[in-house]
Order: structure tokens, then sequence, then C-alpha cells
């Protein structure tokens, strides 16, 4: 096995590589959409921060991720993502195939003083996954997807389901920062600064995302937050489908089914408008999303972080 820089010469080879897999994990989550062309791989190749790998003239691997950026994960550390289109492997001895890239494209990253190393693996895939956990990372975040199609749950007597309109807002900003509250506790420890909150939530009062919410004689005791755009390429290049983006159920209404009613009145209006697809992200780490969402969306990625040591950057 040779392991070389990846460059421009090596995308075409690289996107069949890269569509196969994607085939191949939708076989085990049949909701993802047919991809007809396999994204451009142009900018991975442009950044010098890839590599791929070679027995004799076939590739049989690319690594690559987007150009650092700085404050990763809201730490002092410039970090690395890769997303799922940005690497694949061929199916056989895939495990060594991903260390050995991974060896490569890390001395790389850390060479540039990036300690936060992020990949997005697919979910079916055991043998990139285990390649990376014994290489130190851990699962961090989770995409998963549905068909528009309504979940099986018991009526909820007396709640009402609608479209939050644009003078409701602040009745859901309460709820949000229930949510902010509970994503910097432990286990997630995902802590948001108040300042950066307040500018976050300006901005999505601002935007133009559907939400949905569920009322208890006038009072919002859940919503749910649509938006066209999402995570991962296979959702936002695809029309007919949109992603969860925010979620959140006061602690006192679980357990009756009734987010699961706000959710089938959302897809409901939201089959009307022509979408066949429902995705949603979430962090693995979050014990209530990481119970609630697996019962009723198939995972297809699991993305893994691993955080280097100060003492290996270098000055």
């Amino acid at each position: 096995m040779t392991i070389t820089d990846f460059e421009k010469i090596h995308i075409k080879e690289a996107q069949m590589l890269g569509l196969a897999n994607y085939n191949e994990e939708k076989a085990n989550a049949a909701a993802l959409p047919e991809l007809e062309q396999f994204p451009d791989l142009e900018p991975f190749a442009s950044n010098g921060l890839g590599v791929a790998a070679f027995e004799g003239e076939r590739m049989i691997g690319y690594l690559c991720c987007y150009s650092p950026r700085n404050h990763a994960f809201g730490s002092q550390a410039k970090g690395v993502f890769s997303p799922i289109q940005a690497h694949g492997a061929v199916k056989e001895n895939r495990g060594i195939i991903y260390q050995r890239m991974y060896q490569a494209a890390a001395q790389k990253w850390v060479e540039h003083n990036i300690a936060y190393h992020s990949i997005a693996l697919y979910a079916h895939d055991c043998q990139a996954q285990n390649a990376m956990f014994t290489y130190g990372f851990g699962r961090r975040c989770v995409d998963a997807v549905r068909a528009m199609e309504s979940i099986p749950c018991r009526p909820s007597q007396g709640i009402v389901y609608a479209e939050m309109s644009s003078g409701m807002s602040d009745k859901v900003r309460q709820l949000r920062l229930m949510l902010a509250e509970h994503m910097g506790k432990s286990p997630c420890f995902m802590c948001s600064v108040m300042n950066n909150f307040e500018q976050s939530l300006a901005e999505k009062e601002m935007g133009d995302n559907k939400i949905f919410v569920a009322e208890d004689a006038g009072k919002v005791i859940a919503f749910v937050e649509v938006s066209d755009e999402a995570e991962t390429f296979a959702a936002t290049e695809t029309e007919d489908m949109c992603n969860i983006c925010s979620a959140f159920c006061l602690p006192e209404y679980r357990g009756r089914d009734i987010y699961q009613n706000l959710l089938n009145y959302m897809i409901n209006q939201m089959k009307n408008e022509g979408y066949n697809r429902l995705g949603v992200d979430y962090e693995s780490f979050n014990p209530t999303a990481n119970a609630f969402w697996p019962k009723y969306f198939t995972e297809y990625t699991h993305s893994v972080v691993r955080r280097i040591d100060e003492c290996a950057m270098h000055d």
C-alpha cells in the first residue's frame, strides 16, 4: 500500500469510490436519496491536507478534509472536519486502509497545529469506525433519516398542534433557553456563552425556518424546527428532503406521545409541500436525543472526533 497526497488527478477515481461507499450505506438506510452524481472534490484537492491510498495504480482509498477553522467546538484549538464525501475506501481491508490514511493525514494536520480531528463515517461501516476508535476517536454526532411517513403513536387529548406564526417567537424562546441549558449539563458539556446564545437566538428568530409547536391551554410545551439545509451532502443537494435542526419538549410532558404527534403534524404539513424525506442530526452523547431519535429514524452517519494533546503541536 502506497500513501500519497490527494491531488486533482485523483478526483474522478475518488468520486467513483465515494459513490460506491454511499450506495453501500444506502442499502442499510433505504430512505437516503439516489445519487446520480457525486459531489465535486476539487476543494479537497486544493488545500493540500488530503491523502490517497493505492495498490499499484489502483486507488483503494482517500481521506481529505475541509480547510481548518479556529475555535473548534468552542475551544482555543484549530480543527478540521472530513465530511462523508471527503473519504472512502474499498471494502477489503478497509479498516487497515483507513488507519494508514489517517496516520498520514494526521501527520499533516498536526504539522499545521490542528488539534481537533473530526470525521463523518457511515453508520453501518463497522470497519472504518473500529479503525478510528482504535486510533483514539470517540463518537460525537449522528445523522439519521426516515421517509416522510407518520409515526405510529397514541392520540394526545387536549393538545393543540400548529405551525408557529411570526408573532409567536417569544413563546418558543424559553424552550430554546432550556434546550441550551440541557446541552450545557453532563454528559454533553456543550456550554453556550450567553452573548453567543443571544446572537444565535436573534438569527434563528429572524430566519425562515419552519417551526411547529404543541400547546396545552395556550402554553407552548414543545417545538420542532425544520430547515431545507442539513449537515450532509445527501440532504443538502436533494430538494425533497428537509432536516430537523432544533427540537425540545418540556420534561413533564414526555412519555405521553405528545412529541410523536407533533412530529406527525409537521410530517403531514411538509409532505403536502412536496417533501418525501426527513433528516435529523444530534449529539450521540445527549442521552435524551440518543434515546428518542433512533426509534423513528435510521442512522446513516456517525461523526467521530479526536483531540490531539498540546504537547504534539508545533511552534
